[in-house]
């Protein structure tokens, strides 16, 4: 008889992903799924769903889950954790939602050290709305909105959301990965359970920001964006864990 040696998470639902070929919603999701198991998280999980490309991602977890409004995700999560603070909540933005109409809502959420785990998907555009720039956008990079490439005399600076919420107080975990190989999907996978355990042990806020492809609005194929990512996205935005206040090793086992 043959062995089963991979399947799908028991986190997940068997509802067919709408993403874009080649997006890497899909293995985020999967990764996700695939953490919550490791620590035994699964009738106790609620999810935060953002606007934007992964606005169904109600449809892909078997878990309850919340809609919020544009930008609102920490602001929703901060009110199931604090009545339901032995849940463990997850929330689930882009870069459009966490770092442009929602940045007041994710740095308050981090300063206050909600004991929280947040997932940011970065793939430095707007993918639902039409690629347009986002306030990850690299400089150089063109979008619907910066056809000559983001210029940060006229445009700003990209926003580096690891860098910025390490310097406050109240997060425990702050870390950056991707999931543009093997070795990477593998790490990210790692970060997203130490996340977790962060918030099981009740340490406070964290964030595990991926860096993500959208080859539709890069108009890239699949390998081409996640070569984008691999070689221009990283060094724009350095691999690495930011701020980490540590575990209890034995609790986490």
């Amino acid at each position: 008889m043959d062995k089963i040696v991979f399947s799908k998470p028991a986190l997940l639902t068997d509802t067919p992903m709408h993403y874009c070929p080649g997006c890497t919603h899909g293995i985020v999701h999967r990764l996700i799924a695939e953490a919550l198991g490791e620590i035994g998280e699964f009738d106790n999980v609620i999810g935060i769903a953002p606007v934007g490309c992964a606005v169904f991602a109600y449809n892909y977890f078997k878990c309850d889950m919340f809609q919020a409004a544009h930008g609102r995700a920490p602001s929703v999560a901060t009110g199931v954790k604090r009545a339901r603070p032995d849940s463990t909540v997850f929330v689930y933005q882009g870069d459009g939602d966490l770092a442009s109409i929602g940045m007041a809502e994710i740095v308050h959420a981090a300063t206050r050290g909600e004991n929280m785990t947040v997932i940011f998907i970065n793939n430095g555009i707007y993918g639902m709305t039409g690629g347009q720039m986002a306030p990850t956008t690299l400089e150089g990079q063109k979008t619907t909105t910066s056809q000559f490439g983001r210029n940060p005399l006229e445009h700003g600076n990209p926003i580096k959301i690891c860098e910025m919420l390490s310097t406050l107080t109240g997060p425990a975990y702050i870390a950056r990965t991707s999931v543009h190989d093997v070795k990477n999907v593998r790490a990210t996978r790692d970060a997203l359970v130490r996340g977790f355990k962060m918030q099981k042990q009740k340490r406070g806020f964290s964030l595990i920001e991926i860096l993500s492809t959208c080859p539709t609005n890069f108009h890239m194929t699949p390998i081409a964006a996640l070569e984008y990512v691999k070689t221009t996205g990283v060094k724009a935005y350095p691999l690495g864990v930011y701020k980490d206040v540590g575990l209890n090793e034995e609790e986490a086992k």
